[in-house]
């Protein structure tokens, strides 16, 4: 097994403030109490994240085994859910270290689950489960990177095992339940894509991680690295002493644990904590309050004090305050320090006789925490200022559309204009049936869907009644007498299922003069931040070609993350001329380029525009040639009309004709005004 890296030897791991610092803590912290849920690191490219994780099960403390059990049992655990048991009370046990299991992104679900013993079954008959992943990973760590990349399918699994810390196979012949408790440990690139809400939600912690931007500290890390890969033995025997002594502080940890205090006043701050944050649900205070006793622990304390519970919500709160895919995650620190305020008050001493109170009842823990005289709330949340103003009545008469007309004002001379609310679209889709990646939007042949055939190629699950099929014609001549049938590796056939695929949306947005009008660029914008919404929803790739004055540029390049395709349409300026024809070849551009690098995935191009074409003599004619090389490539397209007003000219439907593309008004984006015009009609 290759050495791997020390995890003492990341430069600041080892501090909270350092560069690696609060990711370090994290990992550590779910290891301590598992039942906090795993970590979600999110980071740019090159900033050590695989390092750290997979240097992290080197520290962890062994741990006992059933011996010869392929589910990790645990021997002093009565309730074994292993399909190699039942075992006997005096079972022999083994010590060993915690598994780090890594989950390709591409495995396949008879990877991860198990399934079937296929060479036992056919050269047997004998009908044998063979562990997947989950299997392995029980009581230990299943890595996944580029967790966000991971196909829905996959997703969905994971899901199930870390709700039920179980794992049931029902495939194949198969029925069986077996223990999956497991540190699920993720790490993105968030620029490539975000993860699903239920997904993030399951995370029980997550981290930001950087690359410093101290040179000496860069030079450090550089130093370390060199060092390392010259010498892997000698450079980790220098830091053998650091890692012994910090796998006895996670075990010290480990044992404190369950012994840590939690009061009533810690438990209520924490509550309030998570209802200032707005978070969703429940599982936000679980998290934090578990995240803050195994932070005692790691600490030595015997009870959680004020610093467990700020270091635990920086931890456990930041990814759920999210509300949409395009709200970036983040702690509000002023928001956090008041909602804290002093410290928590000392648990009030056992008196055995206490004396009756003049007074009346009080409070059988002592006086509230945080209360102040004629106070009965420990904190004070910032409140939104209350307008009074009446709709329309702005105080800038410029941002006032009340007036008529004003509708019509262009919006490129001042700020961009934002877009409003995002609504549901109806579906778009690339014609004809694909053989991409499995998403959500176009039909393809993929791994995952109805059976609709089989195939000598592939993989995946295997179809055992066309397998048998093939081979019975060649019995005789293989000399079958009459016993078991005799299978070749070529008799081989796999299920063909047909389901959905992920597709490469590439917008080609008009922001000439003719679309800057305030209104019309935002409800514009609207259509295309729904549109994005829609496609991280189903899993795919976007892109953003704009074209305005003399020429197109390509404003994002093809990516997962609608996050920064929102973010680049927000800040999109408006006016001059349209260069109709130079965003369609641009478009054409892009989409070739794409078609080399993944050729599975097929295109579906959205232009968004009035259909006019002004820049240049020749700009109309020039727009149906680009047009008409779209079309004859077989590009899946769609035209949102922009075009509004009493008088139209129609030239986005004759574009759309060009194009052989659907022709789809802007006001019919949404699947409630198609369902209007359906039920009109």
């Amino acid at each position: 097994m290759p050495q791997q890296y020390p995890f003492c030897a990341v430069v600041g791991a080892d501090e909270p403030d350092g560069p690696f610092g609060e990711m370090a803590l994290a990992l550590l912290l779910t290891t301590i109490s598992p039942e906090v849920g795993g970590v979600l690191v999110r980071g740019q490219k090159g900033t050590a994240k695989s390092t750290i994780v997979r240097a992290l099960a080197e520290v962890l403390p062994h741990i006992d085994v059933v011996a010869g059990d392929r589910f990790s049992s645990d021997p002093r655990d009565d309730t074994h859910l292993s399909p190699d048991g039942p075992f006997a009370a005096d079972v022999a046990a083994e010590s060993r270290p915690v598994r780090l299991v890594e989950l390709p992104v591409g495995a396949t679900e008879d990877r991860v689950l198990g399934s079937l013993h296929l060479e036992r079954a056919l050269s047997e008959g004998r009908t044998e489960y063979e562990p997947g992943l989950l299997a392995r990973a029980h009581r230990g760590l299943l890595y996944v990177d580029e967790v966000n990349l991971l196909h829905d399918h996959l997703v969905d699994v994971l899901l199930d095992a870390a709700a039920m810390g179980r794992a049931t196979v029902e495939r194949d012949g198969v029925s069986l339940t077996h223990a999956a408790r497991f540190v699920l440990v993720g790490t993105m690139n968030p620029e490539e894509g975000e993860l699903r809400p239920q997904l993030l939600d399951r995370f029980g912690l997550s981290v930001e991680v950087a690359a410093p931007d101290d040179p000496a500290l860069r030079a450090e890390v550089v130093r370390r690295r060199i060092a390392f890969d010259a010498d892997p033995v000698g450079f980790s025997a220098s830091y053998a002493a650091a890692q012994a002594a910090l796998t006895e502080r996670v075990r010290a940890a480990q044992e404190q644990v369950s012994h840590v205090e939690l009061t009533d006043a810690a438990l209520l701050r924490i509550a309030e904590l998570c209802a200032a944050f707005g978070v969703d649900g429940l599982r936000a205070d679980i998290v934090t309050a578990r995240t803050a006793v195994a932070h005692a622990a790691w600490q030595g304390r015997d009870r959680v004090v004020l610093d467990d519970i700020r270091a635990a919500a920086r931890l456990a709160l930041p990814h759920r305050r999210r509300r949409n895919p395009f709200d970036a995650p983040g702690m509000d620190d002023e928001l956090l320090d008041q909602v804290l305020g002093d410290d928590l008050p000392e648990p009030p001493d056992p008196d055995p006789d206490p004396e009756p109170d003049p007074d009346g009842p009080s409070d059988p823990g002592g006086t509230s925490y945080g209360e102040d005289e004629g106070t009965s709330r420990p904190y004070d949340v910032p409140q939104e200022p209350e307008d009074d103003a009446e709709p329309g009545s702005s105080s800038d008469p410029a941002d006032n559309d009340a007036s008529a007309g004003a509708g019509d004002r262009p919006a490129g001379g001042g700020s961009p204009v934002s877009a409003g609310q995002p609504y549901r679209t109806r579906l778009l889709t690339a014609h004809g049936t694909g053989t991409g990646e499995a998403g959500r939007r176009s039909r393809a042949i993929t791994e995952r869907g109805r059976r609709v055939g089989a195939s000598a190629t592939g993989s995946g699950s295997v179809h055992l009644l066309e397998t048998l099929r093939a081979a019975a014609p060649h019995q005789a001549a293989r000399g079958r007498d009459g016993g078991r049938l005799l299978l070749r590796p070529t008799d081989l056939r796999f299920a063909t299922r047909e389901g959905k695929e992920a597709n490469l949306v590439l917008f080609c947005v008009d922001a000439s003069g003719s679309m800057a009008a305030r209104r019309r660029m935002e409800q514009v914008k609207t259509a295309i931040l729904s549109l994005l919404l829609d496609a991280y929803r189903r899993r795919d790739k976007v892109g953003l070609v704009t074209f305005r004055g003399t020429g197109a540029e390509l404003a994002l390049p093809p990516t997962h993350s609608v996050d920064v395709a929102a973010a680049r349409l927000e800040e999109l300026p408006a006016g001059g001329r349209t260069p109709l024809a130079e965003g369609l070849l641009e478009a054409a551009r892009v989409l070739a380029v794409e078609r080399l690098r993944d050729p599975r995935r097929r295109p579906l191009l959205v232009v968004v525009t009035d259909g006019r074409a002004t820049s240049g003599p020749d700009a109309v004619d020039r727009s149906r040639l680009a047009a008409g090389l779209l079309a004859a490539q077989g590009v899946a397209s769609v035209v949102v009309d922009c075009e509004s007003g009493a008088m139209r000219l129609g030239l986005a439907g004759a574009l759309a004709a060009h194009l052989g593309a659907e022709h789809l008004p802007v006001g019919e984006v949404s699947a409630e005004a198609l369902a209007d015009v359906a039920r009109a009609a």
